[in-house]
């Protein structure tokens, strides 16, 4: 069937198109009969415009109008013309015009929809992703992909004219040792053995830095076999991005000018030009985490010098055994109910706290929860931490690690609870010196704490072996509003270090060439310093979308469960594809 393509699309035309004959395609965004005069919104990607069947249109044409319904994808031909001053809708773009309708036809029609898709009200997640394609359709998704597309073009311009190459890198690899459980493919020509699907391109791309490809990016698609959350995929996507010849000030560098240039592109936010830098112990030391939302203030203090003095034994012990008592300052929250205290300890006991002590601060000293072990000293601890009347300090005495964990929940609650955040607030910083590497208390061995191809800082090369603890490496994230947005380091280019680090781990020569031989091999030829850094994308859109999930900024997601309900995937495999494949399941 022939249809009537369209010259415009349905946000284009403006007043100075007044008369112009043109045809539309699009949608049935809504539908009114005002007695003899029909109005239609007709909607496309590129917007919405008003067109309307008048009193004296022909039989046909009427008969046509009084057919459609929403999401009927229809034709329509006419002429532009300005509306009334006082019929002007300021709502729409293309407010000022309407569409005379000469002609309309109906391309396919809709069955009753599972939700409204020119409604605010938002249908169930799982509705959602069962008619994705649907959804789709809805302002805000056309949004959110939009800008998907604008910012992945905006790091390429900007990455392109910093003389990067964009290369491919395999999708079937090996599997290796990279944190998380590998998504795998059994391979049918050769039966017992698999491919894996990569969870990064980080070995790849190291590879590319011994080829002579000394600026590499890719748009990598990653996979993980871990839980989905909010913030997480089974499949997801990076900014992947390697350099030669660089050190650690280079990458930070790169990816700011890399930020500034998507935020002011895409959505005319102009970012600093230079981001906050804290250490991993400062950041876990005042914001109880690695990833600190700097939308707020709020910070955690140090309570332990007062604690070994105090008479409170249980603060008193932790101190003197080499913990921490860490403290909140929860300005103004002296009237918080006993209810209110117990839901923020709750909030800390996730993180192991054995428990969530408190005082609150009136004119007369310190009241209520633990105060009475300190009625000695109420007034110079109230001097030392700059608490004012009606203040709620809030402790936990723990391992230095969970005291701060624990605090670091607790501050967000209190954010969340006491409407802290500046929801319109872009707050960029740098985490560095993380620790190389961690103490497995399950396993009494070192893991490292990113992945085994970071550089160890300088003044740690001659002692990692004989006190691994201390050592910190090259190692760099970047944290937006609370959430890790990239992640990188600079990589070992030895060979001799690189061994050092497999020994340090407890993985011997014998397994780091079964897993790694290949880069082990090309290491052997002359490979130059390099480094990178992995911004995910899906993130970074959520954050720009201000939305509390990467699934609204990914066109075909996974559900919370990892299973797609549009395509019902994971499906079961026939018999014979088993054959083939040379599997069993075993129940």
């Amino acid at each position: 069937m022939k249809f009537l393509k369209r010259t415009y699309n349905c946000g284009q035309l403006i007043a100075s198109d007044n008369g112009k004959k043109v045809i539309l395609n699009g949608w049935v965004h809504k539908n009114r009969d005002h007695g003899g005069i029909h109005f239609i919104n007709l909607r496309d990607r590129y917007g919405i415009v008003q067109v309307v069947i008048d009193e004296d249109a022909s039989d046909l044409l009427k008969k046509t109008a009084s057919e459609l319904k929403f999401e009927y994808c229809i034709a329509v031909s006419g002429v532009v013309r300005k509306r009334p001053p006082e019929m002007i809708n300021k709502e729409m773009a293309t407010g000022e015009i309407e569409i005379a309708a000469e002609e309309v036809t109906i391309l396919s029609t809709c069955e009753t929809l599972p939700f409204m898709i020119n409604e605010k009200a938002e249908a169930r997640e799982d509705l959602r992703l069962r008619h994705r394609f649907l959804d789709l359709r809805t302002e805000k998704m056309q949004k959110n992909i939009m800008l998907r597309h604008e910012v992945t073009f905006a790091v390429r311009e900007y990455l392109n004219n910093l003389d990067f190459f964009e290369i491919e890198t395999p999708t079937f690899i090996k599997s290796t040792p990279e944190g998380a459980r590998d998504f795998i493919v059994p391979s049918r020509l050769y039966p017992g053995k698999a491919f894996a699907l990569p969870q990064s391109p980080q070995i790849y791309k190291q590879l590319l830095m011994v080829s002579g490809f000394d600026k590499y990016f890719q748009i990598a698609r990653c996979y993980r076999d871990e839980d989905a959350r909010g913030d997480r995929q089974p499949e997801f996507t990076q900014i992947d991005i390697e350099m030669s010849f660089v050190d650690k000030e280079d990458v930070l560098k790169l990816i700011e000018g890399l930020m500034q240039h998507i935020f002011s592109k895409t959505i005319s936010i102009t970012l600093p030009t230079a981001f906050k830098r804290l250490t991993y112990f400062d950041s876990m030391n005042l914001y109880g985490t690695d990833k600190p939302d700097l939308r707020f203030d709020l910070a955690i203090g140090d309570f332990t010098d007062i604690a070994k003095e105090s008479e409170f034994s249980v603060f008193r012990q932790v101190a003197e055994n080499g913990g921490a008592v860490k403290f909140i300052n929860a300005k103004g929250c002296g009237n918080f109910s006993r209810k209110q205290i117990t839901e923020l300890e709750d909030t800390a006991k996730i993180y192991k706290a054995k428990g969530l002590a408190w005082m609150k601060v009136t004119e007369a000293g310190l009241d209520g929860g633990i105060s009475k072990f300190f009625k000695d000293s109420e007034k110079s601890i109230i001097d030392k931490i700059k608490a004012e009347n009606g203040d709620l300090l809030l402790f936990v005495a723990d391992t230095w690690k969970i005291s701060c964990a624990s605090l670091g929940a607790v501050r967000n609650k209190l954010a969340a609870d006491l409407n802290l955040v500046d929801k319109g607030k872009f707050e960029f910083v740098w985490i560095i010196d993380f620790p190389l590497f961690e103490w497995n208390e399950d396993e009494k061995k070192w893991d490292p704490a990113h992945h085994m191809f970071s550089m160890p800082q300088e003044q740690y090369l001659n002692t990692m072996e004989a006190d691994p603890g201390p050592v910190k490496g090259e190692l760099y994230d970047l944290v937006l509003n609370g959430y890790e947005v990239a992640s990188g380091s600079i990589r070992i280019h030895s060979p001799i270090i690189q061994k050092k680090i497999f020994n340090i781990v407890g993985f011997s020569e014998e397994e780091a060439m079964s897993k790694f031989g290949f880069l082990l091999d090309a290491f052997k030829y002359g490979p130059p310093p390099h480094g990178g850094i992995a911004p995910g994308l899906d993130r970074l859109l959520m954050i720009m979308c201000e939305e509390n999930s990467i699934r609204e900024v990914i066109a075909f997601p996974k559900n919370t469960a990892g299973m797609s309900p549009l395509d019902s995937s994971p499906s079961e495999l026939s018999k014979q594809q088993m054959e083939e494949l040379h599997i069993k399941f075993i129940e």
